[in-house]
């Protein structure tokens, strides 16, 4: 490996590092003995503070940097930038700034800032640069991720974790106007050589079923709003095949709010219809009344509706003062989360496993895999509501579909 990160020319070590040549095992020496305490900063570093604003960073639209949250300077964009713009464009300008914030949701821009920071953290410890972006110093961060010696606690990065930090990275450097290089050999071979090495399947989560199902809403108090509420979620995420991010950002109606991401319709006699903003566009998906009123979800709906008094704004919102107190806010998606594996807790899911475990077996995706792997019905039609491209991604979600269903060694004549 350390013929792959012989050290270039540039000056990527600090004036005080006291080496000129560095070698990959330099730098996991250095990272072992870093382990007892991050050095000092430097003055004037920005490496470890918060990512500025991302229009700042996206657009050279004339304004001064203003800097991280925290105070400290934000890293120098680009020279030819102007130092303001004029007047008449101020508000275009403003404009813009709403469409770059549009272009990512916050969950994305979040991930993105605190890879950011985890990469500057380490890029610090080594005594290394991270500006001008070098693949040989992304190379020996994302060996030192699988090689659970970026943190003390010696915990290797899982595969899609590093690819995960490796994107923030290429993010980074884009909107700092340095695009960083991912086929360079430094970072495709060692990321090839991290996948063929630590690559393994992708763990599932349980997938909640109709009886599970049941069995959760009868946990929820249906004589409180935060009940009646919780019960429309479970039931709407459900039948609807919806991630979690999606049930929390609906509207009562379209064009409602300015962060909501869909909105929904009630059809008189036949159902609701779901109007989505998801990762490839927008879709519509048709959720039918149940054959009961007590696993409707058109029932559950109407009703939190009606008793929370919501005509208009987020469909779902937050329930406090003993859960009789409807608020005007929309819930974080994490909430969804947490009333999945807290209400599959309480039912008694999973009752064979140790608690422990059944903690870890759910969450909002639990929704989706239950719907994709208890519906009756032709693939496809499972296929369009969860909203996927492919059916080879649908079958994933289906726990109890027959792998076996075609046989081809015996179609073959064997």
């Amino acid at each position: 490996m350390a013929q792959n990160f012989e050290q270039k020319p540039k000056n990527h070590a600090r004036k005080n590092s006291g080496a000129s040549h560095r070698t990959m095992l330099d730098v996991e020496i250095s990272a072992a003995e870093a382990s007892a305490g991050p050095s000092a900063p430097v003055a004037g570093d920005c490496l470890d503070h918060e990512l500025p604003d991302i229009i700042d960073l996206v657009m050279a639209m004339g304004r001064p940097v203003d800097g991280a949250s925290d105070g400290t300077p934000s890293p120098p964009l680009s020279s030819t930038a102007p130092n303001r713009l004029p007047g008449h464009l101020e508000q275009l300008a403003d404009r813009a700034r709403d469409y770059v914030e549009a272009a990512s949701s916050t969950n994305t821009r979040r991930a993105y800032a605190a890879d950011w920071k985890h990469f500057c953290a380490w890029a610090r410890r080594q005594n290394l640069e991270v500006l001008p972006p070098d693949p040989q110093t992304v190379g020996l961060y994302i060996t030192a991720c699988a090689s659970g010696k970026v943190t003390g606690d010696k915990k290797p990065n899982s595969v899609s974790t590093i690819e995960r930090r490796l994107s923030s990275l290429t993010w980074n450097y884009t909107q700092r106007g340095q695009p960083l290089d991912r086929k360079d050999r430094h970072i495709a071979t060692v990321l090839a050589g991290i996948r063929n090495t630590h690559a393994s399947p992708p763990l599932q989560k349980e997938a909640i079923l109709p009886e599970d199902l049941i069995a959760m809403l009868e946990t929820l108090d249906r004589g409180t709003l935060r009940g009646l509420r919780d019960r429309a979620m479970l039931l709407l995420g459900f039948a609807g095949g919806l991630r979690r991010s999606e049930i929390v950002g609906l509207d009562v109606a379209r064009d409602q709010t300015e962060d909501g991401r869909g909105w929904i319709e009630f059809f008189p006699g036949k159902g609701v219809l779901v109007t989505l903003r998801g990762k490839t566009g927008w879709r519509e998906v048709e959720i039918g009344r149940g054959s009961a009123d007590a696993t409707c979800p058109i029932v559950a709906l109407q009703t939190w509706l009606k008793l929370a008094r919501i005509g208009h704004g987020p469909l779902f919102r937050r329930v406090t003062g003993q859960g009789k107190v409807v608020g005007a806010e929309r819930l974080n998606d994490q909430e969804v989360a947490r009333l999945v594996k807290r209400a599959a807790l309480a039912a008694g899911v999973r009752g064979d496993l140790s608690e422990g475990e059944r903690g870890t077996k759910f969450s909002g995706h639990s929704l989706r895999a239950g719907l994709a792997s208890s519906a009756e019905v032709d693939e496809r039609y499972v296929q369009k509501q969860l909203g996927h491209t492919t059916a080879e991604m649908t079958r994933r979600y289906q726990r109890r579909r027959d792998r076996f269903r075609i046989n081809l060694t015996k179609a073959s004549g064997l």
